[in-house]
C-alpha cells in the first residue's frame, strides 16, 4: 500500500476536533522573542495533534494564513515532593509561522 498525501482540498477535518487541538497559547519570554523575529505564534497542543490539523485549526479559529508549523515534544520533569517522587506532564508545543502581512492577536482578531 503506498502512502499518498492528500491535497489541501481533499483533506477534511472534523471542526469539533479542530476546536480542541489548540489547548492554550504560550506566552513566555522565549515565545515572545520568537514571535518578533519570525512572525510566529506558540501554542500548547494535544499530544496526538498533527501538523496539518494544527495549521487548519489556527486558520479556522483566527482567520489567518499559515506558512508553516514546527512541533516540539517536551518531556515532563521528574520532581520530588518531600518523600514522594512525581512527574510533570509531557507537553507538545507548536510554533506556527504566519505568512507575510499576517498578524495574530491572541484576542482572536486578525489584522
Amino acid at each position: 500500500m503506498s502512502r499518498v498525501n492528500p491535497t489541501p482540498a481533499e483533506r477534511k477535518f472534523d471542526e469539533g476536533r479542530l476546536m480542541q487541538v489548540l489547548v492554550a497559547p504560550i506566552v513566555s519570554e522565549k515565545a515572545t522573542s520568537v514571535a518578533e523575529k519570525s512572525n510566529s505564534v506558540t501554542f500548547k497542543v494535544l499530544q496526538d495533534a498533527t501538523k496539518p490539523e494544527i495549521k487548519a485549526a489556527v486558520e479556522l479559529m483566527f482567520k489567518v494564513e499559515v506558512k508553516g508549523v514546527s512541533v516540539v515534544n517536551i518531556k515532563g520533569k521528574t520532581k520530588r515532593f518531600g518523600r514522594s517522587v512525581g512527574r510533570r506532564d509531557h507537553v507538545r508545543k507548536a510554533y506556527v509561522t504566519l505568512k507575510e502581512g499576517q498578524e495574530l492577536n491572541l484576542s482572536g482578531e486578525a489584522a
